[in-house]
């Protein structure tokens, strides 16, 4: 059996291992002549499956893309091919959290910002969405959420507000979907008329799709002088990026918000599960077997926690400003894709013991996240 997988995988070669012929490739550049005789096709984000990358294939028989979103797989296609298909929704949802707090606690401390004070509204109440809900729960910051789809599931049992609710908090975070067709469809759902509602100095965080937010709205927006602050790791178009936006922000990334390395790796396993039940063997591999022990192990935590405490721990596992430095000095000259392919490691807050010594502590960082 031939597999190809994307070389961004992490530990793809160590999971597969057993299963078939590993062939790796850079997921911008793959095209239909590369994979024409592969069984199993891995991919991420940047690859778009569709009938033209699959034209010269008549072997294939499993897809899968290991990332939370799917607007990059052309699943009626596979379906019409009877080419199984398997995502990994959840991979990364704490690791794109976990850069939203580290945005908020950059931006805290760069405008004299208190976090308990902030109303945070969160678009899209799916796996990240959650995840960061449950963060902001354990700080103790207040926040809404809203999720069209799942305020109509009589299941969900949580409260949700309307859009322009959520768009009226202090911070926005965005987390859905792209969709481009149905009443609910994500594509520029911050176009210019919602974009000129915001008020001056709300926080504006996009770390889903870059085709949510109308990208030359927000600039002409911003151009005009609006102080509205911004947290960009999603772009329109990428890699070709409209660069003249990233002097309006804030902070700006690479797409990486869901890069850590636990994040990816899950979405490798995940994978590697759905294969070995297509192939109906039994799993021998998972990701603990291969995550290699984080270079800060334990902490101790001798003070009540408060928003300094946060400020560093936070910056300890995770300092979103190393990833917006490495983007505006490096996009110009390396461009997208390449930041985004040496992209240095970077561990989740479960990488880290956290040991408390103080009750007043209330387990904030357990409930964060880290390890007890």
């Amino acid at each position: 059996m031939n597999i190809f997988y994307d070389e961004n995988m992490p530990f793809a070669a160590d999971f597969f291992a057993d299963l078939g012929v590993l062939t790796a490739f850079s997921g911008r550049d793959l095209s239909a002549a590369d994979i024409s005789d592969a069984d199993v096709l891995l991919v991420r984000s940047i690859t778009k499956v569709n009938e033209a990358l699959l034209q010269n294939n008549k072997t294939l028989s499993f897809v899968g893309t290991a990332t939370i979103g799917v607007d990059h797989i052309d699943q009626d296609y596979l379906a019409d091919r009877a080419v199984n298909f398997c995502s990994a929704p959840g991979c990364n949802a704490v690791s794109v959290a976990e850069y939203v707090l580290s945005a908020l606690v950059v931006l805290a401390e760069r405008y004299l910002i208190t976090l308990s004070g902030l109303t945070v509204g969160i678009v899209g109440a799916g796996n990240t969405g959650s995840r960061l809900s449950e963060k902001l729960s354990a700080l103790n910051i207040k926040h809404v959420l809203c999720d069209p789809i799942l305020a109509e599931n009589s299941v969900d049992k949580r409260n949700f507000v309307t859009l322009e609710q959520a768009l009226s908090c202090d911070v926005v975070s965005l987390h859905v979907p792209l969709t481009r067709t149905g009443p609910n469809a994500t594509y520029h759902l911050l176009d210019a008329g919602r974009l000129a509602q915001f008020k001056a100095n709300q926080i504006l965080i996009n770390a889903c799709r870059g085709e949510v937010i109308d990208n030359a709205a927000l600039l002409k927006i911003k151009q005009q002088g609006h102080t509205l602050k911004l947290v960009l790791d999603v772009w329109e178009n990428e890699p070709n990026i409209l660069s003249a936006l990233i002097a309006y922000c804030d902070i700006t990334t690479a797409h990486i918000a869901g890069y850590s390395l636990e994040g990816k790796a899950r979405g490798t396993e995940i994978l590697y599960q759905a294969l070995c039940r297509q192939l109906d063997i039994l799993p021998n591999k998972q990701l603990t077997d291969f995550l290699p022990i984080s270079a800060i192990g334990t902490i101790e935590i001798k003070q009540e926690f408060d928003e300094i405490l946060l400020n560093q721990l936070v910056k300890m596992v995770y300092d979103v400003r190393r990833d917006d430095a490495i983007f505006r000095q490096q996009i110009n000259i390396q461009g997208f894709d390449h930041i985004r392919k040496t992209y240095p490691t970077r561990r989740e807050f479960s990488s880290i013991t956290v040991n408390l010594n103080n009750a007043s502590s209330l387990d904030v960082p357990h409930q964060l996240g880290f390890n007890k």
